[in-house]
C-alpha cells in the first residue's frame, strides 16, 4: 500500500469518527430534560430573613434575554398559597423547592430568581424592609452555561447567600436587598426503554426501578416508552408490570450512573401462561 492510500485511509477513518462522535453529540441534545430548581441559604446574623418568592426563570443558549417570551418560565406554587420563607431556616436538610419543568437539552445559558416586594428582615425582634434596587426588579440574572443532556433530571440549587445579600444604606436607616447568589447542578442517572408489543401500553405499563429499600416509578407512554429519572448511582432491579394478557418482566443488575442514560432498547413482552386444567 502506498504511503497516500495509508494516509488518504487514516484520514477518512478519522472523519468518519468525527461524524460519529457529532452524531452522539446531536442525539445527547436532541429533546428535553428535566429541571428541579430549590433554593437553600447560608447562614446570616439576623433574626429572621424573609423573601417572598414568585418563581425562577431560565434561559437557553442563543435565545435573546431581552425578549420576554426567550425565557421559560418555573413559578413557586406554594401549599400553603404563602410566598414567603424565612431564609434562616433553609439550613441542614431543609430546602425550598420551587418547581420543576422540562427544557430543551442543550447549553442552559441563564437563570434568574423573581421575587415580590414583601421582603423584609428581623433585628432584636424589629422588622426593617428590605428596599430593592430597580435594575433587580425583573429578577437577578445569574449565569450558568450548563450543558443539558436529552433525559436526565437535573436538581439545580439556588444558594442564597442571606448575609452578603442584604447591605444597609449609611445612615439612612434603609436595608438593601442585593441577592447574591451561588449556582449548583447535579445530574442524576436515568433508565429509559420500550415495551413491545405497544398494544400491551394501550393502557400504561407500570415500571419499577428497585435499588435496595428505595423504589422509583413510572409508566410507559402510549408508544411503551418508559424513563426511571431522578436515580443514584448503582445496578437496579427494573421490574415491568403490565395489563392482562401480558406477562410481567423483571431485569436485573442494571447500572445507572449519574450523568448518563441506560437504554435498554425494546424489551419484548409475553403472553401469560395458560393456566393448567
Amino acid at each position: 500500500m502506498s504511503k497516500i492510500n495509508f494516509k488518504s485511509m487514516i484520514l477518512g477513518l478519522a472523519v468518519l469518527f468525527m461524524a460519529a462522535s457529532c452524531a452522539q453529540d446531536e442525539d445527547r441534545f436532541n429533546g428535553n430534560a428535566m429541571l428541579n430548581i430549590s433554593l437553600v441559604d447560608a447562614p446570616a446574623d439576623y433574626d429572621e430573613v424573609w423573601i417572598e418568592v414568585l418563581g425562577v426563570e431560565v434561559l437557553p443558549n442563543g435565545r435573546n434575554e431581552n425578549e420576554g417570551s426567550a425565557w421559560i418560565s418555573i413559578p413557586y406554587v406554594p401549599e400553603a398559597d404563602d410566598r414567603q420563607v424565612d431564609l434562616l431556616t433553609l439550613v441542614g436538610d431543609q430546602i425550598l423547592y420551587i418547581g420543576s419543568e422540562e427544557v430543551p437539552a442543550g447549553r442552559l445559558s441563564q437563570i434568574r430568581l423573581l421575587l415580590g416586594d414583601n421582603n423584609y428582615i428581623v433585628i432584636d425582634g424589629e422588622r426593617y424592609d428590605l428596599t430593592t434596587p430597580s435594575a433587580q426588579q425583573s429578577g437577578l440574572k445569574l449565569q450558568v452555561n450548563k450543558d443539558l443532556q436529552a433525559g436526565i433530571q437535573y436538581d439545580m440549587m439556588l444558594d442564597f447567600d442571606a448575609d452578603r445579600s442584604i447591605v444597609r444604606a449609611g445612615n439612612s436607616g434603609q436595608h438593601i436587598l442585593k441577592p447574591v447568589i451561588r449556582v449548583i447542578t447535579e445530574e442524576s442517572a436515568t433508565i429509559r426503554g420500550k415495551v413491545l408489543p405497544v398494544e400491551a401500553s394501550e393502557e400504561p405499563v407500570l415500571v419499577h426501578g428497585i435499588l435496595d429499600q428505595d423504589t422509583v416509578s413510572t409508566f410507559t407512554d402510549q408508544n411503551g416508552v418508559f424513563m426511571l429519572r431522578g436515580l443514584t448511582n448503582g445496578a437496579y432491579q427494573v421490574d415491568i408490570h403490565p395489563q392482562t394478557p401480558f406477562a410481567s418482566k423483571i431485569l436485573t443488575e442494571v447500572a445507572a450512573s449519574r450523568g448518563e442514560v441506560t437504554d435498554l432498547g425494546e424489551l419484548e413482552l409475553e403472553l401469560e401462561a395458560a393456566p393448567e386444567e
